[in-house]
């Protein structure tokens, strides 16, 4: 029987494609990692940090996140009182109101984003709402972790690796990095999704990773380069999972990246800015 590339594990789709895969020993899988820091490579850019120079994203360490928020949980956090939430939270009792982590998506312990939410709000003696408070402190950073309290989990990639997932979901070059991250772009993005399947998604992105490669004049034959299986599956794990995640839309879409100020995660009504000035 006749089979399609959409029946085969991300290994066997590489026989399929055409590239060259032998069995190896498992601590090869491992070299993505030991490699980063191996003199082997130290003065040579790998193939993808290489489509990332050409791609305009100069920097493979900084991770473009997307959070999947329940927006009523974050409205009624806003709406308690200040000094019921900081009980609350010291107490443990709010845990049993966050909403159910999507195990096919990462998320914060909870411990985590209660200790970083109270380091920030220790400063702030005021009185009111916790949006008043907020408000007055000008603690969008605050909200970024309230708002991380009420989310299901999130996507992340390198901004790097973004470029090439973005321009195969609407199918143009994007001309550069920072347009990735406005509202509009981001539209354009949940409509092309929405009409795309996941295996086709993730079949053009590793298709495009994989020309991308060759015109470097980058070898495909993955016993002359240990890291190109880890990264093809990489490739097909991320690609689908930004298709899963993008098209969630019960859930508030809360975009932003490493280093980018608290205010500017979001867009629309749930820009953080926003939030706290409504």
């Amino acid at each position: 029987m006749k089979r399609s590339i959409t029946d085969c594990t991300p290994l066997n789709r590489l026989h399929f494609m055409g590239i060259c895969v032998q069995r190896r020993p498992i601590w090869l899988y491992v070299m993505p990692i030991i490699d980063e820091f191996s003199a082997l490579y130290r003065y040579r850019p790998s193939p993808d940090g290489m489509m990332c120079d050409l791609m305009h994203a100069p920097n493979m360490g900084i991770d473009m996140r997307l959070h999947l928020v329940d927006g009523a949980k974050l409205l009624n956090l806003l709406e308690m009182d200040w000094s019921e939430l900081i009980s609350n939270m010291n107490n443990l009792s709010l845990r049993k109101s966050r909403p159910k982590m999507d195990k096919k998506l990462n998320r914060d312990f909870d411990i985590d984003c209660e200790a970083e939410f109270l380091d920030i709000a220790e400063k702030f003696t005021d009185t009111g709402t916790v949006r008043e408070v907020l408000a007055t402190n000008f603690a969008h950073n605050a909200l970024l972790k309230l708002a991380e309290w009420a989310s299901v989990g999130y996507w992340e990639a390198w901004e790097g690796r973004c470029i090439l997932y973005l321009e195969n979901a609407i199918g143009r070059e994007v001309s550069n990095v920072e347009d990735m991250y406005s509202s509009e772009f981001w539209d354009e993005v949940r409509t092309a999704l929405s009409a795309m399947g996941e295996s086709e998604f993730s079949e053009k992105v590793c298709a495009d990773w994989m020309e991308r490669r060759k015109q470097l004049g980058e070898t495909l034959d993955e016993k002359k380069d240990a890291r190109i299986i880890p990264t093809f599956e990489a490739h097909d794990r991320n690609s689908r999972l930004l298709h899963y995640t993008v098209n969630q839309v019960q859930f508030v879409q809360l975009l932003g990246r490493d280093h980018l100020e608290s205010r500017l995660w979001g867009h629309g009504d749930w820009n953080l800015s926003n939030l706290l000035d409504s």
